[in-house]
């Protein structure tokens, strides 16, 4: 069951577009990009989150990518 979010789609949508032009503008390889956001993750989990709160955000996340991610395309 999807979860609400407290903000808009549009809200998601121009920050996706916006950081996906910024990784396009660059002709990021997926690998760099990968890498460059898994950091920018990390930043934002260390510096916005209680410590003792940390892993489980950093779980619960993870367990939402693995579940975001179609594991065959579906034409």
């Amino acid at each position: 069951m999807p979860q609400a979010s407290r903000y808009s789609d549009e809200q998601v949508e121009t920050l996706l577009s916006e950081l996906s032009a910024v990784l396009e503008k660059h002709r990021t390889p997926t690998d760099l990009s990968l890498m460059v956001l898994g950091n920018m993750i990390t930043h934002v989990i260390n510096t916005s989150v209680a410590p003792e709160q940390r892993k489980t955000l950093a779980n619960s996340f993870g367990e939402a990518l693995l579940s975001s991610v179609r594991t065959h395309d579906t034409h």
